[in-house]
């Protein structure tokens, strides 16, 4: 996977040029709607994006490779489709010749087009955006594009290289300070934690956007099908990648992975996907109860798909499926916070957070965009961000952990102790606010 954080992204682009943008489309009205859209982007300079420049469009993938070594351009747009060399093609020849070049692949909104830019995402392109062919008119397809464009590009070129830095400040500040605490303390913290937990963790929730598909390709392989809560995840894509998203994932995990559907039973072994056009929370089952050898909680839990208005311009958002999680689950909730643009998933972390339970966020420099989990840290809610590399070894040891000390002390206790009729614990209500974020 190309770590745009640890290439380009690190190298701030200079802020007295404009960022440049080289356009690879084999489709004349697409190149067409691409020069219309940068000729426009400075007269409608919006949201504090960055200057943005157009500097060349090509036809296909052997004049993108010249006309990089030509323009050297900071961002790339690359179609896939296309004559001589496949963007496919492309992208590999990228990775070899120029492996710090964020690119952006631009996707048909077809199966077959969602399944080559999963390829592309798990090849190395950093993110996508759809073509505007469902538009009934060119402003409304401009406008649509700009929207989903302009933000990527200013991110992936390196606008974020000071929170990088700063938030890599802080880290090592912090690191510094709990260095100077007694080994008895840790030692201590790390007892409690393994020991005998009040709360075990009963569900993994996952927020993700930018850069999502190749981080849960890393991550999600990793978990070994003992993994005993369930898994919930959202990922802003449209509803045709995330099918085709879920059955690629669950080819290479060794934990199912589905496309959530309403009324999805919860339970350990199954990872459930947000499809991209509904947003997703947990809640309980009516009347459905559900044996638990270790204590946790025993009543049956569902997935419930809803279509209420976009959060954070969001739909699925994370914000729902945090939130959800947290009044229901309480401190049994492990939240994880990975690459992604944008605030999504702050609000829900925070609830979380307040709840009792666990939030933990990827760091900056395996990030593609450290947006969402570098507003959750900023804001207090994690410690510190783990790298792509340590986020299976996390899950697992935080989820074994305190269900090993409690299946100890559940042993030890029925030598001595008569049996007593199991009793699920009830979410406390006044742990958190149960504030509905729709």
């Amino acid at each position: 996977m190309m770590r745009w954080s640890e290439g380009r992204a690190e190298m701030s682009v200079e802020r007295n040029r404009p960022i440049r943008v080289l356009a690879v489309d084999d489709s004349a009205v697409m190149r067409g709607v691409l020069r219309t859209l940068f000729a426009q982007h400075p007269a409608k300079r919006r949201d504090g994006l960055p200057e943005i420049e157009l500097a060349g469009v090509v036809e296909d993938g052997v004049e993108c490779l010249a006309a990089v070594l030509r323009l050297r351009p900071d961002v790339i747009l690359l179609d896939l489709e296309m004559p001589r060399m496949h963007g496919l093609d492309v992208l590999e020849r990228l990775r070899t010749e120029e492996p710090g070049l964020p690119v952006i692949m631009c996707s048909a909104h077809t199966e077959r087009g969602a399944r080559s830019t999963l390829d592309a995402l798990a090849l190395g392109a950093a993110d996508y955006v759809m073509k505007p062919i469902q538009q009934h008119d060119f402003a409304t397809a401009l406008e649509a594009l700009a929207g989903q464009l302009l933000p990527k590009i200013a991110a992936l070129a390196g606008a974020g290289h000071e929170a990088i830095s700063s938030a890599r400040e802080r880290m090592a500040r912090q690191e510094i300070a709990e260095a100077g605490r007694s080994s008895g303390q840790r030692s201590g913290a790390v007892s409690a934690a393994v020991g005998l937990a009040e709360d075990l963790v009963e569900i993994v929730v996952i927020g993700v956007s930018t850069g999502g598909p190749s981080a849960l390709e890393a991550v999600l392989p990793k978990l070994a099908e003992s993994f005993p809560v369930p898994v919930l995840i959202v990922q802003h894509m449209p509803k045709l990648f995330t099918g085709a998203l879920a059955e690629r994932l669950d080819r290479s995990c060794r934990l199912r992975v589905r496309e959530a559907y309403d009324g999805a039973e919860l339970c350990a072994g199954t990872v459930w996907l947000a499809p991209g056009d509904a947003h997703m929370e947990v809640a309980e089952a009516a009347g459905r109860l559900s044996a638990a050898a270790d204590g946790a909680r025993a009543r049956g839990r569902v997935v419930r798909l809803h279509q209420q208005m976009s959060l954070n311009h969001c739909k699925p958002s994370v914000d729902y499926l945090f939130s959800s999680a947290a009044m229901l689950y309480g401190a049994g909730t492990l939240a994880l916070v990975m690459t992604g643009m944008g605030s999504d998933g702050l609000v829900g972390a925070r609830r979380v957070h307040g709840a009792g339970g666990v939030v933990l966020t990827q760091d900056a420099a395996t990030s593609a965009v450290w947006g969402m989990p570098g507003r959750v840290f900023d804001a207090g809610l994690s410690r510190e961000p783990l790298p792509l590399s340590a986020m299976a070894g996390e899950l697992t040891r935080r989820v074994q952990a305190g269900r090993r000390g409690r299946l100890s002390a559940h042993a030890s206790v029925q030598a001595t102790v008569e049996p007593q009729p199991a009793v699920a614990s009830q979410w406390d209500e006044t742990v958190a606010d149960p504030v509905n974020v729709r």
